[in-house]
């Protein structure tokens, strides 16, 4: 068995099933009203992808076929936002709004991620949809895409129910 906090702070016995490979450190807990903030940010990041065609299927066979360097410029982009942001986290020691420290623990290499993300990649240019924008899209009418969430649940789902058999 492992051990993993609760709120409180105190070791809580869970199953060796349900423990998570990254568990979530956060202390407090949150109220639903104070969760409204996601959805407040999500509404509007949603409203951004739409806006910029980051959810356009055209946009994303474009930059399958290379005939286009809009959606290279927008996940270059957010590459190198994210490279300056998580530096300048560990160097400041940049703490949550909560108050509560950020801890950014090193990942380990598996060669199951190449498979994986040639998995995603392939789903991706197929689909015309990678999971971030699933309900952007849906939510800007493209109704097609429900389709594509369906099937990112299955694929969750198959996912965990195979893992311990998948290489590592």
């Amino acid at each position: 068995m492992n051990t993993n906090m609760n709120v409180a702070n105190a070791p809580v016995e869970a199953p060796e099933e349900f423990v998570c490979d990254a568990p979530n450190s956060q202390v407090q807990s949150e109220s639903w009203v104070s969760n409204l903030k996601y959805l407040v940010v999500g509404t509007l990041f949603g409203i951004v992808f739409v806006k910029a065609e980051i959810v356009s299927w055209f946009r994303i066979q474009e930059m399958f076929r290379l005939t286009s360097f809009h959606m290279y410029g927008v996940i270059g982009t957010a590459v190198v936002v994210g490279a300056i942001s998580v530096f300048l986290i560990k160097k400041f020691k940049v703490r949550a709004l909560s108050g509560e420290q950020i801890v950014l623990t090193d990942k380990k290499f598996s060669v199951a991620q190449i498979y994986g993300g040639l998995m995603f990649g392939f789903g991706w240019a197929i689909t015309g949809a990678c999971p971030g924008p699933l309900f952007a899209q849906i939510g800007a009418g493209f109704f097609g895409v429900v389709v594509t969430l369906l099937s990112a649940l299955v694929g969750t789902w198959t996912y965990g129910y195979f893992r311990e058999r998948l290489p590592k």
